[in-house]
Parts: structure tokens; sequence; C-alpha cells
């Protein structure tokens, strides 16, 4: 297992799958954690025009400066959460990137040049609680993977980004996230 973590000057970060999966919130919640702890960050998003199943993807760039360009252009850490997100995202990923992939809605992985983690991120989702929580179980998987930020951070983020009807969803889905990449460091 490599170690990846937040590069000295520039990391950029991308949840990648499909319309509908929840990837922008996922998003904001790792943005909302990042400036908890006092991190600059600049978060976009990109979707097409079907509300679902179409390419969707939201991105972080994190810097130690405000930065000269706000957007991903050569991805550090990507989690994918379809075979169409993650196809279209290959071109931005770096070679030796940390990239996390749900084994059943991403089947295709590529073979080689990444750190890839295939995991079973939809069906920890549904184990959970709820299909519709795989955003933050992949969310969780990538902080503890890519050592993003603090696990009490990314909680409190989680209270202040979700409904509070579904805070304790989102923080069991956060935890399932986490111990699957716990045991990855553990295999």
């Amino acid at each position: 297992m490599t170690v990846h973590a937040l590069g000295a000057h520039r990391s950029e970060i991308r949840l990648a799958g499909s319309g509908g999966q929840g990837l922008i919130t996922g998003m904001h919640i790792l943005f909302r954690a990042l400036a908890l702890e006092g991190k600059r960050a600049a978060q976009s998003q990109s979707y097409e025009p079907t509300s679902r199943g179409g390419f969707c993807y939201s991105d972080l760039v994190v810097s130690d400066d405000s930065g000269d360009y706000p957007l991903a252009t050569q991805l550090d850490m990507v989690a994918a959460l379809s075979q169409v997100g993650l196809d279209r995202s290959l071109s931005l990923i770096k070679p030796g990137a940390l990239l996390i992939v749900d084994e059943r809605l991403a089947p295709d992985p590529p073979k080689a040049g990444f750190d890839l983690y295939v995991l079973p991120i939809a069906a920890r989702a549904v184990e959970a609680g709820s299909p519709r929580i795989a955003n933050v179980v992949a969310l969780g998987a990538l902080a503890r993977l890519g050592r993003l930020v603090a696990d009490e951070v990314l909680e409190q983020a989680v209270r202040l980004e979700t409904p509070p009807k579904f805070a304790d969803l989102n923080l069991a889905a956060l935890r399932e996230g986490r111990a699957l990449a716990a045991a990855l460091a553990g295999a």
C-alpha cells in the first residue's frame, strides 16, 4: 500500500460517477472538512444535462497558496462510483495516483499505472442502510487512504453538510468507508 497524502503545494481530488450519486454533496463535505482544518481549497463540479445516469464529477484543488488555476488538470486521488465516471476521468489521472473504484459499478478498472483499490462501496452502503450513501462510503475510504483530514473533522463536516435527519446514516457510511480502508492496511 502506497502512502498518499495532500501534497506540499497542490493536490487534486475527484469524486466521479453518474448523476444522482451524490458526488457533489460528497465533495462539499470534504471541502468543509478541509476548511475546518484551515486548508485552502477550490471546489468545482460538472454534470451532464440528464438528471440521473450522465457523467458527473466534483473536484477539489487543495493548495498551500491561493493558486493560479482553481481547476483540476492532473488528478492525484480519484474515487469512481461508475464506469462512465472512471472512463471519463482517466486522461486526467496522474500515473501512480490513488484510484478507488466500486467493484460492481466500475467493473473494468485499468490494470496498471495507478495505486488501485477495488472496493465493495455500493454493497457497504446497502449494508449500512441505503444505496444512496455510497458517495459517503467512498469519501470515508478516500479520506483514510489519502490521509486527507482527521476523522473527527470529517465527521463534523458530515454533520454540518447533511440534513440532521440523515446525519446518523451518513456517519455510518463514513465509518464503513474507513473500515474498508483500514482492512486494506491490515492485509
